[in-house]
């Protein structure tokens, strides 16, 4: 009896269903982020025949989710809710991470006493997304953490699977696998693909699945990191029932989608709503000034041949800086001082004025006498 079979036999459903020929194909990065946003007021459901997840909230009308509400006591053995966060394993989450990831003491104690006050869910992403080298390492830390985490669930619920994001497939037999999910008769490359998932599924059965060990050996040379997104196909239900249609939660991948806060839907909301997101503006506002610096040091010595000649194009060039470089005011005079910048400091003197200060001669100077006191 292979994998498949036994689980079967452990999680009979009372009631009918298809049944698929292979592994169900599950999203990890949409489980992630419905275990990271599930609470009492958002709800999230795992099918159990095709793999899709259903996301309930208050927002939809009270007749939809008396009618979704109602297929889902028709159904109980289909949907499986996913796990609510509590604040114990939210804790846990934290706590791990300072004792196992972070090792300067300073930074350690800092986000202890935030774990241990209010409202440390936020507080403790706001300190780590102030210090990028702790970011990193958390971003790390959490996604292997939830990955375990979202395996128990599904272990638990005996769903055979597999990551879509961890196939290696082409994108078109994959497309052709989920087509086929319930057909039993299929062509020969949709059946060697059926096997290749069947090998996958095995390894998330696995005792390493939960206690990935680390790598033995020589450290690969340190190289520049390339993230490349997945090429994920597109969604394929067959099975949805109609009155839970509009409750599919298909949200496209993104690699910031987990921002470990159930209040924000995305990094981008996170980051507004952090007390240090004006450092943000400040810091472009800053970088804009310090780009213009640097063009005025590496430009400022082009114009050495102009100045000097024409006075009426020097005022107009001392204008042009004064206003801040306005181009569009002026589309003659930017012409010329197109990536031309006044050097600061005095003027330089021409040749004739030098000639007359030399003939002037040096100014004469009165030397100080100073009294002395004489001796009676």
């Amino acid at each position: 009896m292979d994998l498949r079979e036994k689980m079967i036999t452990l999680s009979p459903m009372t009631q009918e269903f298809p049944k698929a020929k292979n592994p169900l194909i599950l999203r990890y990065h949409r489980l992630l982020e419905a275990f990271s946003k599930s609470d009492d007021e958002r709800d999230f459901y795992l099918d159990r025949v095709e793999g899709f997840i259903l996301y309930f909230n208050l927002d939809k009308s009270e007749e939809d989710l008396h009618a979704a509400e109602s297929e889902l006591k028709n159904t109980p053995d289909r949907f499986c809710l996913i796990p609510k966060l509590t604040y114990y394993e939210t804790k846990k989450f934290m706590e791990g991470f300072v004792n196992e990831k972070v090792y300067d003491i300073d930074t350690k104690e800092k986000l202890l006493d935030i774990i241990g006050a209010k409202e440390a869910r936020e507080n403790f992403l706001e300190f780590i997304y102030d210090h990028l080298t702790e970011m990193d390492k958390w971003q790390q830390y959490y996604h292997e953490r939830s990955r375990i985490r979202i395996i128990e669930f599904l272990r638990k619920w005996n769903i055979y699977f597999v990551f879509e994001e961890d196939l290696e497939l082409a994108s078109p037999l994959v497309e052709k696998l989920k087509i086929h999910t319930f057909d039993g008769r299929v062509s020969k490359d949709v059946a060697q693909g059926r096997e290749l998932l069947e090998v996958k599924a095995k390894t998330y059965y696995s005792s390493e699945a939960l206690n990935p060990r680390p790598k033995r050996g020589r450290p690969p040379k340190q190289q520049a990191k390339v993230e490349l997104e997945p090429q994920l196909t597109d969604d394929m239900y067959t099975t949805v029932p109609s009155p839970l249609r509009q409750f599919l939660f298909t949200p496209d991948f993104s690699r910031k989608g987990a921002t470990f806060s159930s209040k924000f839907d995305s990094e981008e909301q996170l980051l507004a709503s952090l007390k240090g997101s004006s450092k943000v503006r400040v810091d472009s506002k800053l970088e804009v000034l310090s780009q213009r610096l640097e063009s005025l040091r590496y430009l400022s010595g082009r114009l050495k041949d102009i100045e000097g000649k024409d006075p009426a194009l020097d005022k107009q060039l001392a204008s042009v800086v004064t206003a801040g470089l306005e181009e569009e005011e002026d589309p003659k005079l930017a012409h010329l001082v197109k990536g031309v910048l006044p050097k600061k400091g005095k003027p330089r003197i021409g040749k004739e004025e030098l000639i007359e200060k030399k003939k002037k001669g040096v100014k004469k100077v009165t030397p100080i006498k100073y009294k002395t006191n004489k001796k009676k």
